[in-house]
């Protein structure tokens, strides 16, 4: 069965658990799953109940489909992301992103943890990404190309939408703080980055990096996806302060900044 099909399908069976159909997408990364309180519920889906859906086996992703309601805007909320450092292939990777696509979300919010390489930024800073460098080694939309999704080939010029940041950027502002805009590197991890990797990827432009989001953005945007992209600095890259990186770190930040994350997130999907 290909992609499309195992998409249609896992649509097929969600539609037997709500009529909702959402206008926005959104992907929360690690220790983002706490804004999915702020949803009007609809439905609350465990990604094992979905035909196809992967499943996250990283802490702090709850793995579930959430479609309701935020300000008046239908939502599906994605509580947790598969990785391809968990051994899932770019085809489960990518799939919820599809799936959402086809249960009718037009815009995708997509959010993560991501390391600091901007000595500018600080341990709970919200960033806007402008852009990407992919540095994983592949790329979702590789293998044959189904019409159904997009074009073989297609822009990745504005892959980040640059309206939906400006309005981040402004709704930032409205609740008292600057909203940065920064270049997210991906790496395939699982390990955190080496110092002279860090310095290598500054040299490059880089501004964060991660293990996520640039591959969900890829395919999102073969299927013509507004996309706005949210990373939480929750720790410093490696070199940048002298100690350890450990996952923990990544999930008390995520855990202290929750009430900026969701206030901003709050008030940007209505206006989409």
């Amino acid at each position: 069965m290909n992609q499309y099909d195992k998409a249609a399908e896992a649509v097929a069976y969600i539609r037997t658990r709500t009529s909702l159909v959402p206008s926005v997408a959104i992907i929360l990364g690690s220790g983002l799953g706490s804004f999915a309180q702020q949803i009007a519920t609809d439905a609350v889906i465990p990604y094992a109940e979905i035909p196809h859906f992967p499943h996250s086996t990283v802490v702090g992703h709850s793995g579930n489909l959430i479609l309701g309601t935020i300000g008046g805007v239908s939502v599906v909320a994605l509580q947790g992301r598969a990785h391809a450092y968990e051994g899932h292939p770019m085809e489960s990777v990518t799939f919820a992103t599809r799936v959402a696509k086809l249960l009718g979300a037009g815009t995708l919010v997509v959010t993560n943890a991501a390391g600091g390489i901007n000595t500018g930024y600080r341990q709970g800073a919200l960033v806007a990404i402008a852009d990407h460098i992919n540095l994983t080694g592949t790329n979702a939309a590789l293998g044959p190309n189904d019409a159904r999704f997009g074009d073989r080939f297609f822009d990745m010029s504005n892959a980040y939408s640059p309206r939906l940041r400006e309005l981040a950027v402004a709704e930032a502002a409205r609740l008292g703080y600057e909203l940065n805009s920064g270049v997210y590197l991906a790496v395939l991890g699982p390990s955190f980055e080496t110092p002279a990797e860090i310095r290598a990827f500054r040299t490059l432009g880089a501004d964060l990096v991660g293990m996520s989001t640039v591959h969900e953005v890829i395919v999102a945007r073969h299927m013509g996806m507004e996309v706005l992209g949210i990373s939480l600095v929750t720790n410093m890259a490696a070199g940048v302060l002298d100690e350890a990186i450990n996952h923990s770190e990544v999930l008390d930040i995520g855990r202290q900044v929750e009430g900026q994350f969701t206030a901003l997130l709050t008030a940007v999907i209505p206006k989409i």
